[in-house]
């Protein structure tokens, strides 16, 4: 599975960090939206271009994004974080609105980078930045 995120965004980055040291079975990769990759993947899917307001979970053959992504994305990490999945329960119109005004407001209350993250020796393996999307052939 890959998460697409906004690579200035600091609560973005944030995000990543926290998924880096909990996915102990590193079933996520990382890519910036602003990368090859992230470019192709949206250009693929017919993604808006708004989409840099939305962390996106592609997992090969599907898209999530807003709360479903992080739903997924948390329920999937070791630990107490699986139990996030419960949040399922509360409907998407009433999570996804929550999810835009942080969205909307990340760089005012979190602030933003002049470039995206660059990964450290032992977590660039788990970025996809430098690779053009291909779709899988079914």
């Amino acid at each position: 599975m890959i998460i697409l995120f906004d690579g200035v965004c600091n609560l973005c980055n944030s995000f990543v960090q926290f998924v880096l040291k909990r996915d102990k079975g590193k079933i996520f990769q990382f890519a910036s939206l602003q990368s090859t990759y992230g470019i192709g993947l949206s250009n693929y899917f017919h993604l808006p271009t708004t989409l840099l307001q939305t962390i996106v979970l592609y997992d090969g053959q599907r898209i999530l994004t807003e709360s479903d992504a992080v739903i997924k994305i948390a329920s999937s990490l070791n630990g107490l974080w699986k139990c996030t999945v419960v949040l399922l329960i509360i409907p998407r119109f009433i999570r996804n609105p929550i999810y835009r005004v942080i969205a909307r407001n990340r760089y005012k209350l979190f602030g933003k980078r002049d470039q995206c993250m660059i990964p450290t020796e032992d977590m660039r393996g788990r970025f996809v930045d430098s690779e053009a999307f291909i779709p899988k052939q079914d």
